[in-house]
């Protein structure tokens, strides 16, 4: 690694030879000189990587030297070292923007891990990072296979996101990459829990989650008190981690007291699950109840036009119709400019109800407009302009206008949203919803031959498809009959440990006497699950060969119905000696030889 560039600015320079030498030992390159002048001629002309500042020198002080050097390069970090105590000093360096500030004496360790902090901190966060992850992989691991209820599950959420933005720190892409295959593993057997369990949540004899349709009963009305106003943000389509890149913008100017989830109503789409919210009921409940307002997929109209009124009707069943309210929906610039402009008219209210629409707006323009595809193309990106938008935005200074005063904050969206690697192909006729989150018609068709739906959710005599972003599953299952069918003895869902001391799972594992193969079935194959696969093979096989004693061999079955197998694919098998069958080519002899071969 390149030795790191120190510049020390101090007048009496030369009675810091032994801190010099002690800095040049551990490995960095030191450039001394003896006043700011100098300095500032040195950094236009050379690559420096920390400038260590005295305060106190003939000519330029250290905090003129130091903005100064700002001028030229921004980015430089600076190390302010002085004798001077007093707080206006610091002050005026805490502004400058110094990277640290050192009170002499200073004994060498002192710099060493200064300028370690400044010069290593990413690498050796990155490396802490991954390491910690590791730690927490087989944890996580264990909480998916160990039946989770729904409580469970949003603990598993919240720890996966955690760690998703945790390793935005981490340059590792092996273990990022394991990251995201543990998501879809979760994914997959999330879509599993969801089908088994949300019907009996509907019944309210049964135990169920908070959901959309009671969160406002159970969450925000019981902390609207007379005297102290409540402000009910609900921002469109925000997901938990997103929430999680701007709450540090929140805490600036509001205490957070508790963090909680729930659980949205199916469909997701802002109709079903936002009218839900504030009717207090489910869909079907409000077309019974509100047959005027309530606009199904096939008729005309904006379909969440009547919230208010929904909302109304539950304050009236509630018996909660004392609370005096105000209604909020901003869904342009003006709107939220009149926001700003009267937030502190909305003072004298219990609760005001602040619908803001905007993340959804991004939401939708991501997939559509060439700009934000290329600004917002992966997670990271996405966050971070969720996060840039809200620093600078009229509603931040809404709220900005509310922080000093005794207020009750309650931050909330309606639904969330997944980017989609998989499309799933659903053919209709003219009638069929143009809805990307589901489709309602009567005559739908499906590609794939297999599929899981859940039909009637809402009570209703329609059909609704739920999208997925995985049906391995389905055709891992396909695999097992394909092995039944050949009386193959095997492992199902084999989990092995690799030399990273990671664990592992595989599909099945076919042991003979003296080999073993384990196998890994891919409904879709892409960059990501290929390399996932590779890694986790790669990463057992010496582990599994010296205890066994046996030659192990991996096989990937792949699924080409629906996709044709790129070749590159097939040629990174064949790199790391994977052996490879395609479905379509399954009952080939020399596929089945490959099963027999253990």
């Amino acid at each position: 690694m390149t030795a790191a560039k120190i510049l020390w600015v101090d007048d009496e320079i030369e009675s810091l030879q032994s801190q010099k030498i002690f800095l040049e030992n551990k490995g960095y390159e030191v450039t001394t000189l003896t006043n700011g002048f100098d300095a500032i001629e040195y950094v236009k002309d050379n690559l420096v990587d920390v400038v260590l500042m005295d305060e106190s020198m003939p000519g330029l002080t250290g905090l003129e030297t130091l903005a100064r050097i700002k001028e030229v390069n921004s980015a430089i970090p600076i190390v302010l070292i002085t004798k001077n105590e007093t707080e206006n000093l610091m002050d005026d360096a805490i502004g400058n923007e110094i990277s640290d500030y050192l009170i002499k004496p200073v004994n060498p360790n002192q710099v060493w891990l200064s300028l370690k902090k400044i010069i290593d901190n990413r690498r050796l966060v990155a490396e802490k990072t991954t390491t910690a992850y590791q730690q927490q992989f087989r944890n996580l691991f264990m909480a998916l296979n160990s039946n989770p209820d729904y409580n469970d599950w949003m603990d598993i959420y919240k720890k996966l996101i955690y760690w998703e933005l945790e390793m935005e720190k981490s340059d590792s892409p092996e273990m990022q990459e394991i990251l995201q295959s543990q998501k879809q593993e979760a994914n997959t057997e999330f879509f599993k829990f969801i089908s088994r369990n949300y019907a009996s949540w509907l019944d309210p004899k049964n135990d169920a989650p908070v959901m959309s349709h009671n969160l406002l009963q159970f969450k925000v009305l019981p902390h609207v008190e007379k005297g102290t106003p409540t402000f009910f943000l609900l921002i469109d389509n925000l997901r938990f981690d997103q929430w999680k890149a701007i709450q540090p913008l929140f805490t600036e100017n509001f205490r957070i007291l508790e963090e909680e989830t729930f659980y949205s109503i199916l469909p997701t789409a802002t109709q079903y699950s936002r009218n839900a919210l504030f009717a207090g009921l489910l869909p079907i409940d409000i077309e019974k109840q509100f047959p005027q307002e309530w606009k199904n997929d096939d008729e005309e109209g904006g379909k969440n036009l009547f919230e208010e009124t929904f909302f109304k009707g539950q304050l009236k069943r509630l018996r909660k119709d004392n609370i005096k309210y105000s209604y909020t929906k901003v869904t342009n610039n003006n709107d939220a400019q009149q926001l700003v402009n009267n937030i502190h008219n909305l003072m004298g209210n219990d609760l005001n109800i602040i619908i803001y629409n905007f993340v959804d707006m991004l939401s939708h323009a991501r997939t559509e407009m060439e700009v934000l595809k290329e600004l917002a193309g992966d997670e990271i990106s996405y966050r971070s302009i969720t996060k840039s938008w809200f620093e600078h935005s009229p509603l931040n200074q809404a709220l900005k206008k509310i922080a000093d005063k005794k207020v009750n904050l309650i931050v909330a969206t309606d639904h969330g949203t997944v980017k989609v690697k998989t499309p799933y192909k659903v053919i209709g006729d003219k009638q069929t919803t143009t809805n990307l989150r589901y489709k309602h018609g009567r005559n739908l068709n499906f590609s794939q031959k297999k599929h899981n739906f859940l039909s009637a959710i809402l009570e209703l005599n329609d059909l609704y498809v739920l999208s997925k972003s995985s049906i391995a599953s389905i055709f891992k299952e396909d695999v097992r009959t394909y092995l039944d069918e050949r009386n193959i003895i095997y492992t199902p869902d084999f989990i092995s440990k690799g030399s990273t001391g990671l664990e592992f799972m595989f599909d099945f594992q076919i042991a003979g006497r003296n080999s073993e193969l384990v196998l890994k079935s891919f409904n879709t194959i892409n960059k990501q699950t290929l390399s996932s696969f590779l890694f986790s093979w790669d990463d057992i096989k010496p582990v599994r060969e010296k205890v066994s004693k046996k030659a192990v061999t991996a096989i990937a079955i792949i699924n080409d119905e629906e996709k044709a197998i790129k070749g590159e694919f097939l040629e990174a098998l064949k790199t790391k000696n994977a052996n490879y069958i395609i479905w379509s080519e399954r009952n080939k002899e020399e596929n089945i030889q490959k099963l027999l071969a253990a």
